[in-house]
């Protein structure tokens, strides 16, 4: 059996105003070609299909149209799909009645039976060759407070839910497979990456030692960076298929193959470039003059679909009022698209205290406009043409 492991698409996501439609059409494209090519038998889909709960009919329309072609390429192919903490359980799960008869299943919500006990057979889902269930997979979604058993912590309960499940498996002599979204201890997030983190206050990692070790494959979403969890070969993110922010311009881009016979596990890690790439200039913030002489250096051109974003760095001692404006002038007839600007200051560490609001009545406002200048720029004294001006609003406000 071929299974082919992917996650975190975050269709629909708005890359500082730039809409990423095109880029992810191609992913899709290029996904659905592999899937013909390597002859796949399950699609692995491990959450945050959406990057947002709520997606624009673009977006779905998208997604809706790739499952509609993939499978009616590759009529035996099974698609197991799971929800992430982007994700709209219940709207990922709707269409099912739907999707169900196209051999795709979707697991978004954590259904419960009699007593509030959770519904296990639900989020078992066989895995057929020729009409016959060859493998099991226990796909569970992103498990938000209360979905899983009742536990003294989050890594317990997500512990307990893959235990139970494991042990509900009618037959374990088939292979088994499990999906989950979550953090797993022992990854590695992008550095300065608030994307990732959103994961119950972003407390919460599981160990990978949650999924029992006769499992075959742990297919996991939520972290963008492909990577094996903790030396497990077996417990692997796919990673997302577009770098979602700068912290992540460095990451590689892939899917996974996954080849199952018997006790025989082949995985395989297959390269998809992101058609447009991230760019930052400088490596470390440098003095405006310093930034220019870079921009020179870009890439000359009319701005294309496939021109990276670039983010800018650049170190500031004084306020730069016309910053935007000397960056948007050099970036003319280059081939980049402007995404973001950072002015970094060379703070120092200074000392803050509480002040009661009748000591705050009687300092004056230009005082403390001078401390917060010193504080965001190193100690440094305020320009006394700023001062002056300063000086003046403050007199016509009173």
């Amino acid at each position: 059996m071929k299974l082919l492991h992917t996650a975190d698409w975050h269709l629909g996501q708005i890359f500082y105003e730039y809409d990423r439609k095109e880029e992810h059409a191609l992913f899709l494209s290029k996904l659905k070609k592999k899937i013909n090519e390597l002859s796949i038998d399950v699609l692995l889909i491990a959450g945050d299909v959406f990057d947002s709960p709520n997606p624009s009919a673009a977006s779905q329309k998208m997604f809706y149209r790739f499952l509609r072609e993939t499978i009616d390429v590759n009529p035996l192919l099974q698609i197991v799909i799971i929800a992430g903490n982007h994700d709209s359980a219940a709207r990922l799960e709707a269409p099912n009645p739907l999707l169900e008869e196209m051999n795709i299943t979707v697991r978004g919500v954590v259904k419960k039976i009699a007593e509030g006990s959770i519904d296990y057979n639900h989020l078992l889902v066989p895995l057929k060759e020729k009409n016959e269930t060859a493998a099991w997979c226990m796909a569970v979604p992103y498990l938000r407070q209360g979905d899983y058993p009742e536990a003294e912590s989050y890594t317990e309960g997500v512990r307990k839910m893959y235990e139970t499940l494991y042990e509900k498996i009618p037959d374990k002599t088939k292979p088994i497979v499990a999906m989950g979204h979550l953090q797993a201890t022992g990854s590695e997030i992008s550095e300065n990456d608030r994307s990732e983190r959103t994961v119950i206050g972003g407390l919460e990692c599981v160990s990978p030692d949650s999924f029992p070790p006769e499992i075959a494959y742990t297919a996991l979403g939520h972290l963008h960076r492909a990577q094996q969890v903790s030396g497990r070969k077996n417990v692997r993110y796919a990673g997302a298929p577009l770098p979602m922010s700068f912290a992540e311009k460095n990451n590689k881009q892939s899917i996974t193959l996954i080849e199952i016979d018997g006790k025989d596990v082949k995985i395989e890690c297959i390269e998809m470039e992101a058609p447009v790439k991230l760019l930052s200039i400088p490596k470390e913030a440098k003095l405006l003059p310093e930034v220019l002489e870079e921009i020179a250096l870009l890439p000359e051109g009319e701005i294309a679909a496939n021109s990276p974003y670039l983010e800018i760095k650049v170190l500031i001692t004084e306020p730069e009022p016309l910053l935007r404006s000397h960056i948007e002038e050099a970036l003319k007839n280059k081939s980049v698209r402007i995404a973001r600007i950072t002015a970094v200051t060379r703070g120092k560490s200074i000392k803050t205290k509480t002040t009661a609001y009748a000591e705050l009545q009687t300092i004056h406002p230009l005082d403390m406009a001078i401390d917060i200048f010193r504080q965001n720029y190193g100690g440094e004294d305020m320009p006394i043409a700023m001062k002056k001006l300063l000086q003046k609003v403050i007199q016509e406000v009173e």
